[in-house]
């Protein structure tokens, strides 16, 4: 066989060793090529920013603030109107992709009626401007009371394309006890002893007006938060198995003091025995 050329295998025209390396040379790059543009993928995914048909991903759930837990599933909810698929239990799913769209006329209504009186501290809803437009909210209210004929109005927002959770505004509801630089701690959590508390059985969400004047709405979420006393309880738990080992240690000490028998106390207490109650006589 002249030299230059391989030998051919079955189903394969003879290459030149030129256009192999050319091939090998053009393989190497491509599967580098590649290689990058995965990695790439990957960091993006991790970081949050990779797009799916054209679209930022939706906002994901976050967990709650430290020092509180959240209190919605103690509640019945129920809105005023939802298209099919896209009602309560869309809006209670943890998935940010969901979210209940309503059906008809303004304001749309979102109720919670909680079977106890609940201590709210904290509320936030989730939004999403990029996904939604037209449907995103832009004007909202917030109510509270014992039922539907005591709503009281505690918080009014407005948005313009808004995009992930938002807090909302518990200024209505009473006075901060303390400045908000002292309300956080060294590791910025925020002291929820200091802030209003808002005690009620129904919490309603009106929806007023949407972006671009826009019909019916999205809700993606709403999250609703007490303080949770747990924490407080695990961190004096220490102290209290301290006092109780130091109670039993204590009990387990020899007393200095001799214990009297049965039969002395009784007779000090001035309690006589029966003849029925003594020891029998062996004769």
């Amino acid at each position: 066989m002249p030299s230059g050329l391989r030998s051919p295998r079955r189903g394969q025209r003879q290459i030149s060793d030129d256009e192999a390396q050319t091939e090998d040379m053009l393989g190497e790059e491509y599967d580098d090529g590649e290689a990058t543009d995965d990695a790439e993928t990957a960091e993006q995914h991790a970081d949050g920013g990779m797009e799916q048909d054209g679209l930022p991903e939706a906002p994901t759930s976050p967990f709650p603030p430290p020092g509180l837990k959240e209190i919605s599933s103690l509640a019945s909810w129920t809105v005023s109107t939802s298209k099919p698929g896209c009602g309560v239990a869309a809006l209670r799913s943890p998935d940010p992709a969901l979210f209940w769209q309503s059906d008809g006329p303004q304001p749309h209504l979102l109720s919670l009626h909680f079977f106890k009186l609940v201590a709210i501290v904290h509320m936030r809803v989730c939004l999403d401007f990029a996904a939604d437009e037209s449907y995103t909210p832009t004007r909202m209210q917030f109510c509270a009371g014992t039922g539907l004929h005591d709503l009281i109005e505690f918080a009014e927002m407005t948005f313009e394309e808004p995009r992930g959770w938002i807090d909302v505004d518990f200024s209505g509801v009473g006075p901060v006890e303390r400045d908000g630089d002292d309300d956080e701690d060294e590791e910025g959590e925020i002291d929820w002893d200091g802030r209003p508390v808002l005690k009620a059985f129904l919490v309603q969400l009106r929806i007023l007006e949407n972006h671009q004047n826009g019909k019916d709405t999205h809700l993606r979420g709403l999250q609703i938060f007490a303080r949770d006393k747990t924490t407080q309880e695990g961190a004096a738990a220490p102290d209290r198995a301290r006092q109780s080992t130091a109670a039993v240690a204590a009990a387990a000490e020899p007393s200095a003091t001799p214990r009297k028998s049965k039969h002395a106390a009784s007779r000090e207490r001035g309690v006589q025995k029966s003849w029925w109650m003594e020891d029998p006589d062996l004769r």
